[in-house]
């Protein structure tokens, strides 16, 4: 009986660590993004942060699936993010695009507004997390407050690779990429709804092999033209919160009308018959 308890406690801990070993690849991708991107490689910088993402996202299916979810894990998992979505995208947009030599057209600020951008982007992305860490046990998980940290630097990596997407670099336009940067960070400090793959339409869908084949030959059609693809999609993600904050306001007053309603034929809110 002992022999059999080390045997299940073992494995036990054997599934705690696997969560983690994706959380540690994704932060090991971040870092060798950087590494690219101070090396010129920005193709290969986007690439890493793209797959950093798609790690970032397995930690948390694996460690849901195996029930073994930790506060350890959840904190290990927002100090990763801040590596390879803050620091690692917002290094990446100042060596490929904000450097002093591509934002002359701003004039005498050219000279330190890229690095202002860049540090704006990696403190919001820090203040993201920090606000999902501490309202995670309150919010509604079918709904991101803000824009996820990944979703701001897989923005930014389809932005890099749009540019790579003919074989030959194209050379960036230095104020729309600062423009774009300095949107990412205010939607990830935002109050705008986004939509979370734990959302209950995704999760209850009525028919769900024909919505898994309709995922996969849209994901075939996705890795034919991957560079050209990403960024009208990350862009169509971003349009999608607007349009979800507003549905859902008009849904919550719609609710709050009705309540008032009820109560008010109610003759009060104590449903008392007032004379």
């Amino acid at each position: 009986m002992r022999h059999k308890a080390k045997n299940r406690a073992a494995r036990r801990r054997g599934i705690y660590i696997l969560p983690n070993i994706f959380t540690t690849l994704s932060l090991f991708f971040g870092f060798y993004s950087i590494l690219a991107s101070v090396d010129g490689r920005f193709s290969h910088a986007a690439w890493f942060i793209l797959f950093s993402a798609l790690c970032d996202g397995l930690d948390g299916t694996v460690a849901r699936m195996t029930n073994t979810t930790s506060q350890f894990g959840m904190e290990y998992d927002s100090l990763c993010d801040l590596v390879a979505f803050g620091a690692a995208p917002a290094l990446m947009a100042f060596y490929w695009a904000l450097t002093p030599d591509k934002l002359t057209a701003l004039g005498p600020y050219h000279l330190r507004v890229g690095a202002a951008a860049a540090f704006i982007f990696m403190a919001c992305g820090a203040l993201r997390l920090a606000r999902f860490n501490v309202f995670s046990g309150v919010r509604d998980p079918g709904f991101f407050q803000g824009l996820p940290i990944p979703g701001g630097a897989t923005l930014l990596a389809a932005a890099v690779l749009w540019h790579y997407r003919n074989g030959e670099p194209i050379a960036p336009n230095g104020p729309a990429i600062l423009a774009l940067v300095l949107a990412l960070a205010f939607l990830m400090v935002s109050s705008i709804d986004y939509m979370s793959h734990k959302n209950k339409v995704l999760m209850n869908n009525k028919k769900p092999f024909e919505t898994l084949v309709a995922a996969v030959l849209f994901l075939g059609l996705i890795i034919v033209k991957l560079k050209s693809a990403l960024l009208p999609l990350g862009f169509l993600y971003l349009v999608s919160g607007p349009i979800v904050t507003v549905v859902r306001s008009r849904r919550r007053r719609a609710a709050r009308a009705a309540e008032a309603a009820e109560n008010e034929g109610d003759g009060g809110p104590d449903g008392e018959n007032l004379p």
